[in-house]
């Protein structure tokens, strides 16, 4: 809604915390310009991600907070001109959360996150979140693999879309289960 990215990161040149920083397209010589960085996480930052929710126009960034014992985390961010607002961290789960990664059901008007539960296992789990002015709330997380769960290769997020012909969100994992193969799982909110 007001033309803009923006970008979520660990910046490593000080001390690994959550930033963001919004960026302006200028299509008549395909370049960039941004605007200033503004922290979203004083702490350690990892599995950042950021998903546009098309019906509130804020952005939502998922990460894994290392300075609160990796605990999966969520922020509701207001962009406005050239800069970015946060409201308050929100914990989605309170557990070591790894390889966050988070789509928006526009059919549901949702948050969806999947991530894998260090405090279950490594489980694949997935949770649905609304956003609310600048919070976030989430509803009870849903086990879509009882193994251990990565991305398959790295420090990489899930791999998770909303498919907006069928209604349906998307998550590709790897299942170390089943001996590290991938998988792709549908669910519905």
């Amino acid at each position: 809604n007001s033309n803009k990215v923006v970008i979520a990161y660990r910046d490593g040149g000080d001390s690994d915390k959550g930033k963001a920083i919004v960026g302006t397209v200028d299509s008549s010589d395909n370049s960039i310009t941004f605007g200033s960085e503004v922290e979203f996480n004083g702490g350690n930052t990892g599995y950042t991600n950021v998903v546009f929710d098309s019906s509130n126009n804020k952005i939502v960034i998922v990460y894994t907070d290392y300075g609160n014992s990796s605990y999966g985390t969520a922020i509701v961010g207001t962009v406005s001109g050239t800069s970015i607002s946060f409201g308050s961290e929100v914990v989605f789960e309170s557990a070591a959360s790894y390889y966050v990664g988070a789509t928006f059901d526009s059919s549901n008007n949702k948050i969806v996150v999947a991530y894998s539960d260090d405090g279950n296992s490594g489980h694949g789990t997935a949770i649905v979140g609304t956003v609310s002015g600048t919070s976030i709330s989430f509803g009870t997380a849903a086990v879509f693999n009882a193994a251990n769960t990565t991305s398959g290769h790295g420090p990489t997020n899930f791999g998770i879309a909303f498919d907006s012909s069928n209604n349906k969100v998307v998550i590709a994992y790897a299942d170390e289960g089943a001996g590290g193969d991938g998988f792709a799982i549908v669910g519905t909110v």
